[in-house]
């Protein structure tokens, strides 16, 4: 029997990082760790669970994207400004003051 995991965040929610502080914009969401072995010795230094969902954010005053376990994330509290990356437009339409939204595709 296999357990199915639920995300805890959204894609389009604001989190902030719990260790480091930054603040970022959820684009995409792994169910589970999809990175090499060697990526995560190198970069998960807190050794977070593969087994739980990781998130790949659009970092606020930056211009590059980070992936980032679960557990290290929380929702980012008393800061509703907009997220400033250059690529916001290429996966969101709006901010519409809490979220970030993306119309639906229609084929």
């Amino acid at each position: 029997m296999t357990r199915e995991l639920s995300s805890r965040f959204y894609i389009g929610q604001i989190v902030r990082h719990r260790l480091f502080g930054y603040r970022g914009v959820i684009y995409d969401v792994d169910p589970r760790f999809m990175m090499s072995d060697e990526w995560y010795e190198q970069v998960a230094l807190s050794r977070p669970p593969k087994d739980r969902p990781w998130y790949h954010l659009l970092v606020d005053g930056a211009g590059h994207t980070t992936y980032v376990a679960e557990r290290n994330l929380r929702v980012s509290e008393n800061d509703s400004s907009p997220i400033r990356h250059p690529l916001i437009d290429d996966y969101f339409d709006r901010f519409d003051g809490d979220r970030y939204v993306t119309q639906e595709r229609r084929n």
